[in-house]
């Protein structure tokens, strides 16, 4: 019964706390089927990536989450699907086929994805990526593969903090990478996805004619 008064509440708090600032250097919001693949550094990488985006695309775009941390308890369960619209998934390896299924029935409906292909939080580098993000991307290649660097979240909720402290953070959503390319291998495949998103953590010297600035959008 609170969940539609806890959404809007949740995501301005985190508007406020670490701003969340959209910075579209490479594609436009589209409510086209994508796969947003992004950095992670902290347990508030969901809710700021759910805030910088427009509020038409929000209701559309489903963040894969934990099922062992996000379905821990009641609570946490609440906030992940009733708030976030959240994909709860089993990463204990056990599941694998069901998970892959679901990730790709909901690109197939029309809807996006949030991925965090390191698998687990790092300590601001980039680490390598794991294979979930070549397979999804094989069993549904016309969903657009959109990179995003998520910047100074690692310093707002570092590991062993209880308390975020508040910094401004943005999000640059990088162009569509390609799928994977005939004869090109796992590691490849993954090796370039993870240098599109390196590639993102350098900001642009100037403003191109083609980015768009989705701050003002996303206090909505």
């Amino acid at each position: 019964m609170m969940i539609p008064l806890l959404r809007p509440a949740l995501l301005g708090l985190t508007r406020l706390l670490v701003g969340a600032r959209a910075s579209w250097e490479g594609c436009a919001p589209a409510d086209v089927p994508r796969i947003y693949f992004a950095n992670h550094s902290s347990h508030l990488d969901t809710l700021v990536m759910m805030a910088a985006l427009p509020r038409e695309l929000r209701a559309r775009t489903h963040p894969v989450a934990a099922l062992d941390y996000w379905g821990g308890s009641a609570l946490r369960r609440s906030v992940a699907v009733g708030c976030l619209n959240a994909l709860l998934v089993d990463r204990t390896g056990k599941a694998t086929a069901e998970v892959m299924d679901a990730m790709a029935g909901v690109l197939e409906d029309g809807r996006s994805l949030i991925l965090f292909p390191e698998g687990t939080r790092g300590d601001g580098a980039v680490q390598p990526f794991k294979s979930g993000l070549y397979h999804l991307a094989r069993r549904v290649p016309g969903a657009e593969l959109v990179p995003v660097f998520i910047e100074n979240l690692n310093r707002v909720m570092p590991k062993g903090m209880p308390l975020p402290v508040p910094l401004i953070c943005t999000m640059r959503f990088g162009a569509p990478l390609p799928p994977p390319l005939d004869g090109e291998g796992k590691a490849a495949f993954l090796e370039r996805a993870r240098d599109a998103l390196v590639a993102l953590s350098h900001p642009s010297p100037s403003p191109s004619p083609s980015r768009h600035d989705s701050s003002q959008r996303t206090a909505q």
